[in-house]
């Protein structure tokens, strides 16, 4: 293993596809491929295992599909970071994906041009969807904009709002903002109220339709 790699692990049940991505990132000096899997729940088992930073996953695959091999990996590793690899474009899928905490959404048509750009962005934090899928979320916020509950929150619970959904902890906001855990926590809660959610996964929904965290 090299040191300073970005260590990744494939998982599709498509040889030509899984080794395709392989031959890809292969080739790229910063990016190391440390594993591979043709099905959800030997992927899951072997990501548990070793902890890649970026696992990229097929959403549709034998044994368990990419959305509960997702909540899995993250359950286990949060700081692994999920990029979603599908052929179905639908905002459904798309939004699937991110509520169970996946970085990253791209389609297999455009994933031999875009994959090692994803897996540099992904391991670095941000959240990056594909040419398309950008064009899906960013219509879906368009449409709510009219009628946003946005408009009910203060100027402090939207820069919390977004610290949440960029992976800060409340102890980690709190040292940002000079406040203590325990107010911080208190702002996530009535977050969760005043936007009629009950988890992080609803709050990053929110945050992505309506425009507060970014889609890279």
């Amino acid at each position: 293993m090299a040191p300073g790699r970005i260590r990744v692990f494939i998982a599709d049940d498509h040889a030509l596809v899984r080794d395709g991505i392989v031959a890809i990132l292969s080739s790229a000096p910063d990016i190391e491929v440390i594993g591979t899997a043709a099905d959800g729940r030997l992927a899951v088992e072997q990501i548990i295992a070793i902890a890649p930073d970026v696992a990229i996953i097929d959403l549709s695959m034998p044994e368990l599909d990419g959305i509960s091999a997702t909540r899995q990996i993250l359950a286990a590793h949060p700081k692994t970071a999920v990029v979603i690899l599908s052929m179905h474009s639908s905002a459904q899928h798309v939004f699937q994906a991110l509520e169970a905490g996946a970085r990253s959404y791209l389609l297999k048509e455009s994933a031999g041009r875009e994959i090692a750009e994803t897996v540099r962005a992904v391991h670095l934090g941000r959240r990056h969807l594909g040419g398309r899928i950008a064009e899906i979320v960013a219509e879906g916020i368009s449409n709510r904009r009219s009628a946003s509950p946005i408009d009910s929150l203060s100027n402090r619970e939207r820069e919390i709002l977004k610290l949440v959904t960029d992976g800060l902890s409340s102890a980690e906001i709190g040292r940002r903002l000079k406040l203590s855990p325990k107010t911080v926590d208190t702002y996530r809660s009535r977050l969760m109220q005043k936007l009629q959610v009950t988890d992080l996964a609803g709050l990053i929904k929110f945050a992505i339709l309506h425009g507060l965290t970014p889609l890279e």
